[in-house]
């Protein structure tokens, strides 16, 4: 049986707000069940495939690598870049600038 892998985008968190940190990682599926433990409450299992996380640098890469080691996978769309427009502090005070200033 091969392992399922998941292809995604890791979202930012609420903290973050440049585009650093926007990896594609491959990550695998359970494929056993989770046990809990009696003794002390414990919750695992034997797979340790689902501990693995795999970072690329694009979609691309990472649907390469698991074509190349025949994993099946899901892979999520690409969404379109973000364009910023750089703006500077002292446009809001420009002479001639087309908006009012409401303040």
């Amino acid at each position: 049986m091969t392992p399922r892998a998941r292809i995604y985008r890791k979202p930012k968190t609420s903290m973050q707000s440049g585009p650093a940190g926007q990896d594609w990682m491959l990550e695998f599926a359970p494929s056993m069940k989770r046990v809990s433990d009696p003794l002390m409450g414990w919750t695992g299992s034997g797979d340790t495939q689902s501990q693995i996380r795999l970072h690329f640098a694009s979609r691309a890469e990472a649907i390469a690598y698991a074509t190349r080691e025949g994993f099946a996978y899901e892979a999520e769309l690409e969404t379109a870049e973000r364009v910023r427009k750089p703006k500077s502090y002292a446009d809001n005070f420009r002479f001639g600038r087309p908006e009012n200033w409401t303040h």
